[in-house]
């Protein structure tokens, strides 16, 4: 892998604090991600499943963990299945992980770490002792999945083979671990936030009148690539003009031209952890005042937004809060008439038509993390803050974004590095 060995004290300690929320006598397995096709012999590229990552740090395809706490052998409390390599496999595809290598990595003594052909037999072994059965399944909130997954077919192969089992769900008990952020974590996040810094500095020094959307992706994925980054986190945003006021715009295919505001919603990944970055510049270097008054809007509410952002609020709460906020901000750009937002229906509230998403949401191995937004914000959870304005007929967007971790005192910006002044920005690219 390109980043650096993570702490397998981490994983070690993921594993013990899963195992402290199971029913008693309980089996969990989970599965690596499938290498995913593309055409004719053609394949994506390989990303984990981020719950067997986060138990185990494993980062290649055919791999299964299975844990059993309270087995009668210690020996088979936990279990590493990985895929047997070859001088075959070696030649066409690399170095795969041998069973010395992958004790180093998971902290899994290497006599409870097998090749997946002898799942079955060891497997076999151990189902009949247990009561409950967690599988894997993607329970997030926004999940559109139109392929059936690794997990999907499991649970499905499962219930053929030990049909009297029962079965138990593991995603929201792993939803409720990875809201919260071990020590082992943070620098992990903070080296895809520093590298995301690093990227944008170097295209506040590159973006001018002319230059084309993917043009600046280059640089990006440059400054990605040389810092150990598999890329980008996320499919990123190059809005330039109107193309800022389409939310999840990916084309990156338009030129710069000189007057507009330029969207860039582009983080780095790091050991799969990731970063979640909005800036938007002007293209020629100088903001209108137009554009300076719009921009000054957004960040005064990401300012009070991040300073609402605490341990105890509730998600609902929190986002209702922050639209109060914008409310007056449009009001006073002359976009939102006080009156009528005075006698407005409070269940479809008129700054939306201006600022139509959420300001925050979790942030980790997924860039929108896994988490309840029912649960009370807690120390140790890691959100975004990245309130917009969307003027399609003025064909102006702005939005901002930083990522922060709340503790017991307060919270801490991580992108307190990056610049977000508007006179910072053209400071750096008029130099």
């Amino acid at each position: 892998m390109r980043y650096l060995p993570i702490d397998n004290q981490l994983l070690i300690t993921n594993r013990q604090r899963l195992t402290q929320l199971l029913k008693p006598k309980s089996l969990v397995v989970l599965n690596a991600n499938d290498i995913m096709p593309t055409n004719a012999d053609g394949t994506m590229t390989f990303r984990q499943n981020n719950d067997l990552f986060y138990l185990s740090g494993v980062d290649q395809e055919e791999t299964r963990l299975v844990l059993f706490p309270e087995h009668p052998d210690p020996k088979f409390r936990e279990l590493l299945f990985l895929r047997e390599t070859s001088e075959l496999i070696e030649i066409w595809e690399g170095h795969k992980l041998t069973k010395a290598e992958a004790e180093q990595v998971t902290g899994i003594p290497q006599k409870q770490i097998f090749w997946m052909n002898q799942f079955e037999t060891i497997f076999i072994q151990l189902v009949y002792e247990a009561d409950f059965v967690y599988l894997n399944t993607n329970e997030h909130t926004r999940a559109g999945v139109a392929v059936q997954t690794q997990d999907a077919r499991y649970v499905d192969e499962f219930r053929q083979k030990y049909p009297l089992h029962q079965l138990e769900r593991l995603a929201p008990l792993m939803h409720q671990l990875r809201a919260i952020k071990q020590p082992q974590e943070l620098p992990l996040i903070q080296k895809a936030i520093d590298t995301t810094e690093t990227m944008f500095r170097r295209l506040l020094t590159f973006i001018k009148p002319g230059v084309w959307e993917y043009e600046i992706e280059a640089e990006m994925m440059h400054e990605f690539l040389k810092n150990r980054s598999r890329g980008a986190a996320y499919s990123p945003i190059i809005a330039s003009g109107a193309n800022a006021c389409v939310l999840h715009y990916i084309d990156n295919s338009a030129q710069c031209n000189d007057g507009d505001v330029i969207l860039l919603d582009i983080g780095a990944e790091y050991a799969n952890y990731n970063a979640d970055m909005t800036r938007s510049v002007p293209v020629n270097g100088r903001f209108s005042p137009r554009q300076r008054a719009v921009y000054d809007a957004v960040l005064r509410v990401m300012n009070e937004a991040t300073q609402m952002l605490r341990p105890g609020n509730l998600w609902d709460e929190y986002h209702r809060e922050v639209g109060r906020v914008m409310e007056s901000e449009l009001i006073g750009l002359g976009l939102l008439d006080k009156a009528e937002v005075a006698k407005q229906d409070p269940d479809a509230p008129l700054y939306k038509k201006y600022f139509m998403h959420g300001t925050s949401h979790f942030l980790g191995l997924d860039v929108h993390d896994v988490g309840n937004k029912y649960r009370k914000m807690e120390p140790g959870m890691v959100f975004t803050v990245e309130p917009g304005i969307y003027i399609r007929e003025e064909k102006l967007g702005i939005r901002l974004e930083n990522n922060v971790l709340l503790t017991e005192s307060g919270n801490i910006d991580l992108m307190k590095n990056i610049p977000v002044e508007a006179d910072e920005i053209e400071s750096i690219m008029n130099r």
